[in-house]
């Protein structure tokens, strides 16, 4: 069974900005089902927020058409995950604590983000997710 992985939007956005790159291929894998993702409520929200906003995809080739279709297309490769505990308080980031309360809830090995610093000086440990970058990734489901 491939790992279940949370996929963070910075990871899910970077796959877009550039022709290739660890984040475009985890999302690859994803569409493969060489990694399962997961999503709930809040992060497709805050993958719709992002994706509304101009000033991100200024580097995009993609129009806005084929990255709404995109999105779409990433959203129903994902296992939908009702989260019904809230884990506070743990992160400096109230906006990062969904990721968390995200891959409790459906049981993720990964949180697959660009930004590790905003999960240093979690108040609360879960061993059983690791917080880990694109290429990281990459490398160990490689091995």
């Amino acid at each position: 069974m491939p790992p279940t992985v949370v996929v963070d939007t910075n990871v899910l956005v970077g796959a877009l900005l550039g022709p290739t790159g660890p984040h475009r291929t985890v999302v690859r894998h994803c569409f493969r089902r060489e990694l399962h993702p997961i999503i709930a409520t809040a992060l497709l929200n805050e993958y719709r927020d992002v994706w509304s906003r101009p000033e991100v995809w200024v580097r995009c080739r993609i129009d806005a058409a084929r990255r709404q279709a995109f999105l779409e297309a990433f959203a129903s490769t994902c296992r939908w995950v009702d989260v019904h505990f809230r884990w506070r308080p743990n992160l400096r980031d109230e906006g990062d604590n969904h990721l968390i309360d995200l891959a409790v809830a459906g049981g993720a090995t990964y949180i697959v983000t660009s930004n590790l610093r905003d999960f240093v000086g979690a108040e609360l440990r879960f061993p059983a997710i690791r917080i880990i970058g694109s290429e990281q990734l990459l490398q160990e489901i490689s091995s």
